[in-house]
């Protein structure tokens, strides 16, 4: 029975992803995932409206698109109806992938002639998704721990360069920006986020420690200067979504190539955030939590290219906070969601959290990006990493992950696509990951990833037998151990509701996978005939069993 199943059998215990938070602890933590997600989900509309020289009006059209799709996603998420959705606390917004491609597909249009062959291209990824989900779930069993933590990992050391931006002023073209006021500020939102986290530990306050630290953060940028009140001026009241707003969509195949290309990458993306959230929330990933989350995932780009947004990826900062928090009630998101869908319809709304500066999101940031990262530290050492293979596999996962992040433009004169696929530290380090593991965890005759050897009674030989087959001959397998209680990043014990992880759960599948078996090589047959137990006399007084009665 699947973890979906056992939240719908009565009388089951609540797992805390399915529990309902009273009011009073549901509001601040919704509105701590808004304020987490606000400027890595506003940022790409804005770089491209301001690359494409577009109107205030324009502009307003594209934020209001993307807060209204990403709200409307993270609910679908949430909520999962009709087999659409993770039933996790995810969120979704606009990739940050997606501003290369449409800067190169403006170059050669003044200001919005390009968006409507962009946004064709966005319907067409986004039915790409959508088709492609129920086959891409099917990667979850190329992702053991050595695998997947590498790539959790490096989730949460990619985002941390987008901390370090903030924390200087995000704008690299200002005056300011990375200067001393700057960095304080950044730096005494962190110190605060730390105090209240102290000071509250163990309690609710402590738990939304890093909404407290923005809030604060941002008054104290008050004095300084350093909150800009000119969008909460010029924004309006209420604004409605008007499809096409940009023109009848066109179909570039050259545009659309790219835009599944972009789209592809975000799948892998999101994959990767879906086992860092499994982790987190104590809820394995299983194939159809993949398959339900892409599908929303595509249904939101389609929905997007109608309105005016673009590709949509799960926010792995949220995770982070999830981490952090370790509130892991979906019904949280589901409210920031539809926090979202507000401040979507009510620009003015929207404009509040945009007071929010910078450097106050940086200070926040350092804290929950490294939280993914420990995460993928804290699955890694459920993997064998004392043997050569498997600490090759996350040295050079690492290695090519963290490239693109030092040097951005280290693959710039390579073609487009490979550009665009490798120039992603976060998909280039999963598929070096995947390859390494099954090039040296599973072809030839040895593998570093099988279990420890064991000792026969009377033999003298040590065997290694495969995850889940019986060695013939052998004693009868000891009783199956009680299973791991559900993940906590920090270490806490698990509440006693929490349902335990059911054998259709994916999670994160053991170190050797049945892509090949080793009793098929001449070798592991005749290590298994010596692996016979002896056959030892009967003790002297004893009568032998008769046959028959």
């Amino acid at each position: 029975m699947s973890p979906r199943d056992l939240a719908r059998t009565p009388g089951a215990p609540t797992h805390p992803v399915d529990e309902i938070l009273p009011v009073r602890r549901l509001v601040p933590a919704a509105l701590q995932h808004v304020a987490g997600m606000y400027a890595g989900l506003t940022a790409p509309p804005l770089i491209i409206g301001g690359a494409l020289g577009l109107t205030s009006a324009q502009l307003s059209v594209l934020l209001a698109a993307a807060l209204l799709v990403s709200g409307l996603a993270t609910i679908a998420q949430t909520l999962g109806p009709f087999g659409i959705g993770a039933r996790l606390p995810l969120t979704n917004g606009v990739s940050f992938a997606v501003v290369a491609p449409v800067l190169a597909a403006s170059a050669t249009e003044p200001r919005a002639g390009a968006l409507p062959e962009v946004f064709g291209a966005t319907l067409i990824a986004g039915a790409v998704c959508f088709a492609l989900a129920p086959a891409f779930c099917r990667l979850v069993r190329f992702f053991p721990p050595v695998v997947s933590g590498s790539v959790i990992t490096l989730v949460g050391l990619s985002l941390l360069p987008a901390a370090s931006t903030w924390a200087r002023g995000g704008n690299t073209e200002a005056a300011d920006y990375g200067s001393p006021s700057n960095l304080a500020l950044s730096a005494a939102t962190l110190a605060i986020t730390l105090a209240i986290h102290r000071a509250f530990s163990g309690r609710f306050l402590g738990r939304i420690a890093v909404l407290l630290g923005m809030l604060v953060g941002t008054l104290i940028a008050v004095p300084l200067g350093k909150v800009d009140l000119d969008p909460l001026a010029d924004a309006p009241l209420f604004a409605l979504p008007e499809p096409f707003a940009f023109g009848t969509p066109q179909f570039v195949p050259t545009v659309i190539a790219t835009a599944v290309v972009v789209m592809l990458v975000s799948m892998a993306e999101s994959t990767a955030s879906l086992f860092a959230l499994g982790a987190v929330s104590g809820r394995p990933t299983q194939g159809d939590t993949i398959t339900g989350s892409l599908r929303a995932q595509g249904l939101a780009t389609i929905l997007g290219g109608v309105l005016g947004s673009f590709t949509t990826t799960v926010f792995a900062q949220n995770v982070g906070l999830v981490a952090l928090s370790r509130i892991r009630s979906r019904y949280v998101v589901t409210l920031c969601g539809a926090i979202l869908v507000l401040l979507g319809l009510v620009p003015v709304l929207g404009s509040l959290v945009a007071l929010v500066p910078p450097p106050v999101l940086g200070g926040a940031g350092v804290v929950f990006f490294g939280s993914v990262a420990v995460a993928g530290i804290r699955t890694l050492a459920k993997a064998a990493l004392g043997t050569g293979h498997n600490s090759l596999i996350v040295s050079v996962t690492l290695a090519f992950g963290l490239v693109p992040v030092v040097a951005p433009d280290f693959y710039e004169r390579l073609p487009a696509p490979a550009a665009t696929v490798l120039g992603s530290g976060i998909t280039a380090g999963c598929l070096v990951a995947v390859l390494l593991n099954y090039l040296l965890n599973h072809l030839g005759h040895g593998t570093e990833a099988d279990p420890d050897p064991i000792d026969f009674p009377g033999t003298g030989s040590a065997v290694r037998p495969p995850t889940g087959r019986p060695v013939p001959g052998n004693d009868p397998a000891p009783p199956a151990p009680a299973p791991a209680p559900a993940y906590d990043p920090f270490g806490h014990a698990p509440p006693a509701s929490a349902d335990t992880p059911s054998s259709e759960a994916i999670g994160f599948p053991g170190p050797l996978h049945p892509l090949h078996s080793r009793l098929n090589h001449p070798r592991a047959r005749s290590i298994r005939q010596d692996a016979r137990p002896v056959q030892q006399p009967d003790p002297p007084g004893r009568a032998a069993p008769s046959e028959g009665w």
